[in-house]
């Protein structure tokens, strides 16, 4: 269809489009995690006075880390005299998972 047609029919319908300039990054927030969008182009649209955004893009998906307990922490400590900060990492690595946790850190894992 003729880009000029197009446009006319859209001002009909009362539609607009707009690309959004210069997006670097959009997040897409969920319960298990994040979609993650680099450099996407994104349009805004208006149809009948509701704004809609078109996200077109490749997202990449980062899983929410689970929350890590301080007893967890604590457990792990005096079981492999590891330092907080490295119980903490190797636990956030194995999701929370303190046998996997206690196996790594004593090297056999």
């Amino acid at each position: 269809m003729n880009p000029r047609k197009m446009k006319q029919m859209m001002n009909k319908l009362g539609m607009e489009m707009e690309p959004l300039e210069g997006v670097e990054r959009i997040v897409i927030s969920t319960a298990t995690g994040n979609y993650i969008f680099d450099g996407a182009e994104v349009v805004a649209m208006t149809m009948q006075g509701v704004k809609t955004f078109q996200i077109t893009g490749e997202p990449r998906f980062e899983p929410k880390a689970p929350p890590i307990s301080d007893e967890d922490v604590k457990l792990v400590m005096e079981q492999t005299k590891a330092p907080e900060e490295k119980v903490r990492r190797t636990l956030a690595e194995t999701s929370g998972d303190i046998a996997e946790a206690i196996l790594r850190l004593q090297g056999h894992g």
